[in-house]
């Protein structure tokens, strides 16, 4: 399950680069929890081409973060932004903050 998740986090950063078919089918997968064989019905294809489809995605979403980061980079910030709110610390706050913008 938490590969899925993941993959739907991947898709949120990256889905615009897909083909609107490919974002209906990746969506209704990791967002509707639909099984293959309902998605099979809805597209006109077998199960097998919607898992290939699936996979291919998964596939695509993996590499364009392999190559950009923006996931993994939203979440060091969003880790270090926490780190800031949770501190009562104003010099940990302020080195927190400086780390983040010089990322940006």
């Amino acid at each position: 399950m938490e590969e899925k998740v993941h993959d739907g986090l991947l898709f949120d950063f990256y889905g615009e680069l897909l083909t609107d078919k490919q974002k209906k089918i990746f969506r209704e997968y990791a967002f509707e929890d639909l099984s293959l064989s309902e998605m099979a019905g809805e597209f006109s294809m077998s199960r097998q081409g919607i898992s290939e489809m699936i996979h291919r995605v998964s596939g695509l979403l993996r590499g364009y973060e392999e190559k950009l980061g923006l996931l993994a980079e939203y979440q060091r910030i969003e880790g270090l932004a926490k780190e800031i709110a949770e501190s009562d610390d104003i010099g940990v706050c302020h080195r927190k903050a400086e780390e983040i913008m010089k990322q940006l």
